[in-house]
């Protein structure tokens, strides 16, 4: 597959976090692993905690910030575009997670975008049975990147 078309906006200091480049290949990893064979565009947003809360509160009536939001595209069936949609990564909440589970901060930057992807590809976890195969196929997608079981 192409590289993906992903386009990082950065509503945070730059300082510290991963480069637009390291999104765009744990997208390429994300989609690889997925074995979506087309070719997929998507905007990734770093934002603060008081923008994180505002999106998780006025979209999924949660008011507090989250370390990830998904927004998959809702395009028309006819329109035929390689769009699947927008990431929200808080930076706040990535930090204070990655300290608290004595994670690397890029391996869970690494690990969040991930998820978020295939979310964006239609994975999802409301069942037991799906969140099981979403985590073992986050698992073997992050193996191949070198990072850890993040479980």
């Amino acid at each position: 597959m192409a590289n993906p078309d992903v386009a990082v906006s950065y509503a945070v200091s730059r300082r510290g976090l991963p480069s637009a480049n390291a999104f765009r290949a744990w997208v390429e990893s994300a989609t690889t692993g997925a074995k979506r064979r087309t070719p997929v565009a998507l905007s990734i947003r770093l934002v603060d905690a008081d923008e994180g809360r505002e999106l998780n509160r006025r979209y999924r009536d949660k008011d507090y910030a989250t370390n990830v939001l998904s927004f998959a595209a809702e395009l028309p069936r006819r329109i035929r575009h390689p769009l699947i949609g927008d990431l929200v990564i808080c930076a706040p909440v990535v930090a204070h997670e990655a300290s608290e589970q004595t994670k690397t901060l890029r391996d869970h930057y690494a690990h969040l975008t991930v998820h978020g992807v295939l979310h964006l590809l239609g994975y999802d976890h409301q069942t037991d049975a799906d969140a099981r195969g979403m985590e073992a196929l986050e698992r073997r997608i992050l193996a191949r990147l070198g990072i850890a079981d993040p479980f």
